[in-house]
């Protein structure tokens, strides 16, 4: 609206500006005696009709750019959205990929799932998937993706079912370290860590050890990667040991699980 209001008056100065200009010519034309005093008198109005001239053309300038600037911007913003959605869609099938590889290739029955909801308190660590009682789900039952232990579930619904993570404080598991054997129980810490106890002070571990499942506890079959070892300290009893375990699987960005069927 600011635009067209300079345009209107820069128009009308325009247009008053040739009227008198032109009248001063005519003048001095037809009484020659004029023309000189007219030269003069005309340099003032040509030097404002200059002046007007360069600040609309700057005004048209800037307002063009104005446009095709907005005009790029929404152009980016829609490229940057259609990346973004091809990226998203090429993780996606990177993953599911992964999950069908290991599908084929393992000997346990499974179901997949998706993640469709996390818990908001900081003190469990539950998800939420797209499976029930309907697809076969029961308490209980292990979960895992291509990279190793997930969690286990612990409530289902028709549709849907809660599974609680490896990194809960509630969750355990009989783990042995896969290079010694050495026996232990992972747990959870609610942090991106798990913690492996009850080793003896004497106990065959070190860092990067991989750790997987014993098959000692039920439903938990022998050999699902948990984790890798980070560190190793000695508890306040002085009895035994433990072990800080980086999980395998980035639980804080799973999005697709499988669930295993018995």
């Amino acid at each position: 609206m600011l635009i067209e209001d300079v345009f209107k008056f820069k128009k009308k100065s325009l247009i008053y500006t040739a009227i008198f200009v032109s009248f001063l010519l005519l003048f001095s034309i037809l009484i020659p005696t004029l023309r000189t005093p007219a030269f003069e008198i005309l340099k003032y109005p040509l030097g404002l009709f200059t002046l007007i001239s360069r600040e609309v053309e700057g005004i048209i300038f800037y307002h063009r750019n104005f446009v095709q600037n907005e005009k790029l911007k929404k152009e980016i913003d829609f490229l940057k959205k259609k990346v973004n959605a091809a990226n998203e869609v090429y993780l996606e099938n990177r993953r599911l990929k992964n999950l069908l590889s290991f599908k084929q290739k393992t000997h346990l029955k499974v179901v997949s799932a998706r993640i469709i909801g996390r818990s908001a308190d900081n003190w469990s660590s539950i998800v939420i998937i797209d499976k029930g009682s309907y697809n076969g789900i029961k308490r209980g039952f292990v979960v895992i993706n291509y990279l190793g232990l997930v969690g286990r579930v612990i409530e289902t619904g028709g549709s849907t079912s809660k599974i609680m993570l490896i990194n809960d404080p509630g969750f355990g598991v009989s783990a042995i370290v896969q290079r010694s054997r050495q026996e232990g129980l992972v747990s959870g810490t609610l942090g991106r860590s798990l913690i492996m106890k009850y080793l003896p002070k004497d106990a065959d571990i070190r860092a990067c050890d991989v750790v997987i499942t014993s098959g000692l506890t039920e439903a938990y079959p022998k050999g699902l990667l948990i984790g890798s070892v980070i560190s190793i300290g000695e508890e306040f009893s002085g009895l035994t040991c433990y072990a800080i375990i980086k999980p395998t699987v980035n639980l804080s960005s799973i999005e697709e699980v499988l669930i295993i069927i018995p």
